[in-house]
């Protein structure tokens, strides 16, 4: 499942600005992006991501 920035803010509550700089780091899981201006991410890396702050 692909899910939007607006759903990967409201699932990490993160900022978009904090979303795309841990991207940047290499600490957070990368868009794809599907042309143009539209990028997903795939929910099951994101919630992998969020299953690895608890380790």
């Amino acid at each position: 499942m692909l899910i939007d920035l607006k759903e990967v803010i409201r699932v990490t509550r993160l900022s978009k600005s904090t979303v795309y700089r841990r991207m940047n780091e290499g600490c957070f899981p990368k868009h794809l992006n599907l042309g143009g201006n539209c990028r997903r991410w795939l929910a099951k890396d994101i919630q992998k991501w969020i299953i690895s702050l608890g380790s």
